[in-house]
């Protein structure tokens, strides 16, 4: 489990194509890996990964074409969001994360708007059900409250410090991003709803 609370940004460093995947090594100075250990889950962008090698400040993780077919960001080298997995004593500053991404939305708007700037997110028609006014929602790992939704398009207000501490300042109209809904909503749908799962 995860909080979507950021602890460091990382690069994805090599990309090595496997028979029914790739392995990733992935590496960053400001992540603390004193308490990493070979089996531990690091989140990449939301995605819960385990990791098979450790080497100083990178390690290494294997994602399977499942994940990828499900997910985007893991298939080249570039910048990830990275998360280890909560400890039950952590504070949760976020929301509670899975790292299992529910589907992969698209950015139809990203400006300024005062200090801060305005995320607009159109997310897959099966998901959109699961969005509501101030709940909670996970982009690319971060935690991050809705400020409404319309037709399938939810709208964020991501502050300075989310956007200095994060991926998401690299977002432009037409990004693709790992979306992972409330899964106190999933279960609420499910009760609610049985005869549809």
């Amino acid at each position: 489990m995860f909080t979507g609370i950021i602890e460091a940004v990382g690069q994805i460093k090599q990309v090595e194509q496997r028979d029914r995947g790739v392995r990733l090594t992935v590496a960053s100075d400001a992540l603390d890996f004193s308490d990493v250990a070979i089996g531990d889950s690091i989140a990449a962008n939301g995605v819960c990964l385990t990791v098979t090698a450790l080497a100083g400040k990178a390690y290494t993780v294997d994602v399977s074409q499942e994940t990828l077919n499900c997910t985007v960001g893991l298939d080249a080298p570039g910048e990830v969001n990275l998360e280890k997995a909560m400890r039950m004593s952590d504070r949760l500053g976020g929301h509670l994360v899975s790292g299992h991404v529910d589907g992969v939305g698209e950015v139809v708007k990203f400006e300024p708007a005062g200090e801060s700037h305005l995320l607009q997110i159109r997310a897959p028609r099966e998901l959109a059900r699961y969005i509501a006014a101030k709940g909670s929602m996970t982009v690319n790992g971060v935690s991050l409250t809705v400020n409404g939704i319309c037709d399938g398009v939810f709208s964020i207000n991501l502050i300075p410090h989310t956007l200095e501490a994060t991926t998401l300042k690299h977002l432009k109209p037409g990004s693709r991003v790992n979306l992972e809904v409330d899964m106190l909503a999933r279960y609420v749908d499910r009760l609610l709803h049985p005869e549809q799962h």
